[in-house]
């Protein structure tokens, strides 16, 4: 751990912990331990992690978190860790994300001279003020000498500001703010804007933007002291956000209280959700629920190690459940992908699906660790599908952006039908799946071409014709595996046909996937280290190249393996993967151990298809290298962005010692485990224990694995396995 930022101590956890009580996966209230001690929100907040440090629930709507810089990539969370100025603190963000939007509402306190300018409210402060844990942030802001601390409940923020003096105290209320690509982008991104001050100590509004998505949010905010003064600030060329500063009468020393609640659907919305979740101004309160929410999923596993272990795995525990967000209102209304009021099904909505990253790792999570929500993503993707004509790409406040390629909505989909789930409608579902893949939507589909020549042609397709045939193809095999399950028999023999479309990018000769022209030829010339990415260089590949998604056949190992011409050239052109250099500059490809870019998606199951060919100590190898070198408990010691959760689950996967290399299978690869023990506590009270004896640095192979007392020779373990309970034991040693 980094020495430069304050911690929570031991003490000060003390009267927290002993309050905490947490529900396990059956609803059974249970004392527990303090979890959340281990987890560090600051990891990943450094340059390449764009994860943010600030307070939120589980699956919550409202993140509330300090803004260091908006403009540019390098601020998708608007939070850089070696910077010094806070602009701010905004109450929504994404974690982990390579693109950006939300940071809505941005609040800063001040005292001394009224400022016309709006950023002239920033304020320096010393990274040693700083403090992160689940449900809460603090920082001193050094100029105005207010200390700032962050709450949450799911839909509402609360904030304490304490100030040191008090010549004329005030909040900067800016609803402008917001991540941008671009300076242009940041001053004119606000659509509408209203306000209205209600009383002496409630500010409501609206605003409509547009960065990612067109997004409209709805406020109520409220202070404990009677805003005396309200002076709006001018506004630059373009903007149509207001920019407010609030004054209060303030004494030294003196508290001033704020709490603010969102929602997609009206002020209203946004006041029920207020009064249901923070009706009174106990800050402490607020904070001891947001840490004992925490618990109550954090307990879910409980992990022997080391204290940097611990907190390696329960900071990337907390970072998978932070989404998807739920986004109805507490009276079940939201705003859908046609801009209407409506009420979601069962009370819930959920929104932020990152499908393309978590489909892989994250999702498969979900399903063993936080079943009770699977049910409610499904139903929410497929009531968005029904509105806006496929299932969402990447989906924001119930809106489409289009990002990525494919629709991973449909794994998630068949791999929650596969593995029992029923809370939702199997067959609506399912004309979901068929319509998406069938009809060609406005971006990233054209399945014309897609049927006619069994690939997306390079000449006949913008860009990223490889990586979007391979993805595609992964899909029809999911549908083609739902299909079976309902008896659809020509709807599994479409999909089934069309999941073999990935043969047809198979060059025997160089052994790549390559893009390939409507006349069948090779695309020439051809550099398999090349990097492609969509938006900025081009290119057949996404924010990859040949050499990564050459293995990009998650759903048939063994008929890739037979397009090589067997296990032999086929480990050795793995073997060549992690071997030859590649050298980028390109921001998305980062954690690389030759080919393999562990900073990005495409490369997450590859190191585990050693273990499918016939060598697991391979397999073994690199998941310690991976850990040892991808991973450390430090702002800096993630790879690559987060990608809502998918880093994470990754990590806590390979650290019980296997990985859903195809997810719809509902099957999980074995690896080698780098914890001693891992015991998950599952639904309906029952446990699955994992041992593994004998392991030490030198010990990181697998000799041999036993499930429930008995020898278990296979190369993978099932979700049945798992989820029915059971005891699972790897022999650990030196040599393999």
């Amino acid at each position: 751990m980094t020495g430069k930022r304050k911690s929570l101590s031991f003490l000060t956890l003390l009267p927290l912990a002993a309050a905490i009580v947490a529900a396990c996966s059956d609803g059974k209230m249970q004392p527990t331990a303090d979890y959340a001690a281990y987890v560090d929100p600051f990891i990943g907040a450094a340059d390449n992690g764009h994860t943010f440090p600030g307070a939120t629930r589980p699956f919550g709507m409202i993140q509330t978190s300090p803004v260091t810089g908006a403009v540019g990539w390098r601020y998708c969370s608007e939070y850089v860790y070696s910077d010094s100025i806070i602009w701010g603190f905004t109450q929504t963000h994404l974690n982990g994300t390579g693109c950006m939007d939300l940071g809505d509402i941005l609040v800063m306190p001040s005292t001394g001279t009224r400022i016309r300018q709006w950023d002239g409210y920033r304020s320096p402060f010393e990274k040693s003020t700083e403090e992160a844990s689940p449900g809460y942030y603090a920082v001193t802001l050094s100029e105005p000498g207010v200390r700032v601390e962050l709450t949450a409940t799911p839909h509402a923020a609360m904030h304490r500001y304490t100030f040191d003096r008090a010549d004329s105290a005030a909040v900067l209320i800016d609803l402008q703010h917001g991540p941008a690509w671009s300076e242009g982008q940041y001053h004119s991104q606000v659509r509408e804007c209203t306000t209205e001050w209600v009383d002496s100590v409630t500010l409501t509004g609206h605003v409509r933007n547009a960065v990612w998505v067109n997004q409209r949010y709805f406020f109520v905010m409220k202070f404990d002291h009677p805003v005396l003064s309200a002076d709006t600030l001018p506004l630059a060329k373009g903007e149509k956000g207001s920019r407010i500063v609030a004054g209060f009468d303030m004494r030294p020393g003196e508290e001033l209280l704020m709490k603010v609640a969102m929602s997609t659907t009206s002020v209203d919305g946004a006041r029920r959700n207020l009064e249901a979740e923070i009706d009174g101004w106990d800050f402490d309160a607020v904070r001891a629920g947001a840490r004992s929410d925490w618990n109550s999923y954090l307990g879910r596993i409980e992990v022997t190690g080391t204290d940097e272990e611990k907190t390696n795995f329960y900071t990337a525990y907390y970072h998978a459940i932070i989404q998807p967000n739920m986004i109805a209102d507490v009276d079940g209304q939201y705003r859908n992908a046609a801009d209407s009021v409506v009420a979601a099904e069962g009370g819930e909505f959920y929104s932020t699906f990152s499908t393309w990253d978590t489909y892989r790792a994250a999702h498969p999570f979900y399903t063993i660790v936080t079943p009770e929500r699977v049910d409610g993503f499904v139903n929410s993707m497929v009531a968005q599908a029904e509105v806006q004509g496929f299932l969402p790409i990447w989906a924001l406040w119930g809106k489409e952006n289009y990002c990525m390629i494919a629709n991973h909505s449909v794994p998630v989909i068949a791999e929650a039908y596969r593995k029992g789930f029923r809370g939702f409608d199997a067959d609506r579902a399912f004309e979901a799946i068929k319509r998406t893949q069938t009809v060609s939507h406005p971006q990233k589909s054209n399945w014309e071409d897609y049927t006619t020549y069994g690939y997306f042609p390079t000449d006949r397709t913008p860009a990223e014709s490889v990586s979007s045939t391979l993805e595609s193809v992964y899909d029809d095999y999911a549908a083609a595996d739902m299909a079976s399950l309902l008896g659809r028999t020509e709807d599994e023999k479409l999909f089934r046909r069309r999941a073999d479309f990935y043969k047809n990018l198979f060059d025997k000769e160089t052994q790549f996937m390559r893009p390939r022209l409507a006349d069948s030829t090779w695309r020439e010339p051809f550099n398999p280290s090349q990097v492609g990415h969509s938006e900025s260089v081009g290119g057949d590949y996404t924010e990859g190249n040949a050499w990564q998604y050459t293995w990009h056949v998650q759903h048939d190992v063994r008929g890739l393996i037979d397009l090589f011409g067997g296990e032999e050239p086929f480990i050795n052109k793995l073997d060549s993967f992690f071997t030859v250099e590649l050298v980028t500059s390109q921001s998305d490809v980062t954690g690389l151990i030759g080919q393999y870019a562990h900073g990005n998606e495409p490369s997450h199951h590859v190191a585990y298809l050693y273990a499918l060919a016939g060598q697991p100590w391979r397999t073994q190898e690199l998941i310690r290298q991976i850990f040892d070198e991808m991973y450390r408990p430090e702002p800096d010691g993630l790879s690559g962005n987060d990608d809502c959760g998918q880093m994470s689950a990754w990590y806590m996967f390979s650290a019980m010692g296997f990985y859903p290399v195809d997810p719809v299978s509902a099957t999980y690869v074995f690896g080698a485990p780098q914890l001693p023990r891992v015991v998950l506590n599952l639904a309906g009270g029952k446990k699955f224990v994992i041992e593994a004896r004998g392991l030490s640095e030198e010990n990181k192979y697998v000799e041999s694995i036993e499930l429930n007392g008995k020898p278990y020779t296979l190369p993978y373990i099932t979700h049945a396995d798992i989820v029915s309970g059971g005891h699972l034991i790897y022999n650990m040693t030196s040599s393999h």
